[in-house]
């Protein structure tokens, strides 16, 4: 696999130029939950909260979210009192949760951490984190908070991905499939394989970038922010992300058996074989339509779906998050 010949891997190293904060000793926790995973999951996590935190005299308290829309208010209430008494906003639930309470907490000075409980955790597992509360519960109270790239289309922030045209579509059919037959990787890839198998639209995208502009027709724009994401589906620009860019992904137009075979390499980690994917790195990057029209286009961040005006703008924030979580050698470790 060959990136676009207008489109060359930047030279920018990525160094934040911060260095890790060390948590206070008696620094509160504000704990935004999603209640999606259920009522006894929230209860088993709050028991599990009052044995480790209870025991060690820290203070937290827990605001459990009802409803989706509820989430960014929610998030932004618990910033406003971390804020106040010197504390740390922790996101409980999957990668859409953790992201939508980490674009509250970006910018705020507050430290931020999580507590995973999503079917993949690409975030948590890319940074060390367990899933396990075992694990990640303790880690509150002995990690640092070092600084962490997170991505923006538009006004919207990333942790891992985000993506417009069939990779959307691919996750809308993966929730009506989990609310069917349950939660697990193997539904997943079920859902994958029947939605590649109907028909999809191409999409005819301009992509400008470092003052370039080329035309692309392709079924999915993908942007990634996860090195252990593009690892497993075998990018080579993985490593990439952690001199401060972000990765782009698009398959050239096949077909649907192409594009099934391509998908199946991608999970045997062998996707950086194929000849008909383009993908680069880059810092920033403007997406319209070729054609004229200027209605609003389905984007998916971090699994969220939402409809975004064009253009779009890829890019990496200026500023980084602070993130809870082990040291270095420790998280390389746990990456898995």
């Amino acid at each position: 696999m060959k990136p676009a010949e207008l489109f060359t891997s930047s030279s920018v190293a990525g160094s934040s130029g911060h260095a890790p904060r060390t948590i206070a000793a008696d620094a509160p926790f504000f704990i935004v939950m999603n209640a999606g995973s259920g009522r006894k999951q929230s209860d088993e996590t709050r028991a599990a909260l009052e044995e480790t935190l209870g025991r060690a005299g820290r203070k937290f308290e827990i605001r459990v979210v009802a409803e989706p829309s509820q989430l960014a208010d929610t998030a932004r209430q618990a910033v406003r009192d971390a804020k106040a008494q010197n504390g740390v906003v922790v996101g409980a639930g999957g990668d859409g949760t953790l992201c939508a309470v980490a674009q509250a907490v970006l910018g705020s000075g507050c430290a931020f951490a999580v507590l995973p409980s999503g079917t993949f955790n690409y975030f948590s597992r890319d940074h060390g984190i367990s899933a396990d509360p075992a694990e990640s519960i303790p880690l509150l109270l002995t990690a640092r908070a070092f600084p962490v790239q997170v991505g923006f289309v538009n006004d919207r922030m990333f942790l891992v991905n985000a993506s417009l045209g069939l990779y959307p579509k691919l996750l809308e059919d993966r929730e009506i499939y989990k609310r069917q037959f349950g939660r697990s990787r193997l539904i997943a890839l079920w859902s994958a394989a029947m939605t590649l198998l109907r028909p999809h639209r191409q999409l005819r995208l301009h992509i400008e970038h470092d003052g370039t502009m080329q035309e692309v027709r392709t079924s999915t724009l993908f942007v990634g922010n996860n090195r252990l994401q593009l690892e497993q589906i075998g990018m080579a620009e993985a490593p990439l992300l952690e001199r401060g860019l972000l990765a782009a992904i698009a398959p050239r137009a096949i077909g649907r058996l192409a594009q099934l075979v391509l998908t199946l390499r991608g999970a045997a980690g062998r996707m950086s074989d194929a000849d008909n994917v383009i993908s680069f790195a880059f810092k920033r990057i403007t997406v319209t339509r070729a054609s004229k029209r200027s209605r609003p286009v389905k984007v998916a961040t971090d699994g969220e779906i939402t409809w975004l005006n064009m253009p779009l703008e890829f890019r990496v924030a200026p500023e980084p998050l602070f993130l809870l979580k082990p040291e270095a050698e420790v998280a390389n470790a746990n990456r898995s």
